[in-house]
């Protein structure tokens, strides 16, 4: 359901950005913080062209955003909105700790020479370093490299091999 929103600019210019606050309560029918009302107000720096009739919306079916937007000057927000937890999702989060997965084996230890390596098509770096922690697959550690002030954060990847964060294939 699209809701067409009368605006009014408080400043010359821009938007009222308290209104888009008013509307949003206004159409989930929740006050800011509450369930079911929007999570945050809008931030008050932004400074946009002043719209005479903004259309309000729910993003998805998931009712877990109100979308703002106005046509005149051409701009979009996306207000996120305070959802409970289903009853399903606070029994999970209450299961036995049995229920957790098993934490995986190193496969770096410390003290472990290990190539550090990253790249994409047409480029690719590599250096070595020494293991200042333990890490499983996947799991980030600081690796000690030569020439280095700092440690440099890594990710095990095997025996040995690490990548940088955002690196991995």
């Amino acid at each position: 359901m699209i809701v067409p929103l009368l605006l009014a600019a408080a400043t010359p210019g821009f938007q009222d950005i308290a209104a888009l606050d008013r509307a949003v309560a206004g159409f989930t029918g929740h006050a800011l913080g509450e369930e079911g009302g929007a999570r945050t107000p809008i931030d008050a720096r932004l400074r946009l062209r002043a719209c005479p009739m903004a259309a309000i919306a729910w993003r998805s079916e998931a009712h877990d955003a109100v979308t703002i937007s106005c046509t005149g000057p051409d701009w979009r927000l996306f207000v996120p909105v305070r959802r409970s937890v289903p009853p399903a999702t606070a029994a999970a989060a209450t299961a036995p700790r049995a229920a957790l997965p098993v934490k995986a084996e190193p496969v770096i230890r410390r003290g472990d020479p290990v190539v550090i390596e990253a790249g994409s098509a047409g480029f690719a770096i590599s250096r070595e370093g020494v293991a200042m922690a333990d890490a499983a697959p996947g799991a980030r550690f600081l690796v000690r490299v030569e020439d280095a002030k700092a440690p440099v954060q890594a990710m095990a990847v095997a025996a040995g091999h690490a990548t940088l964060p955002g690196w991995e294939d």
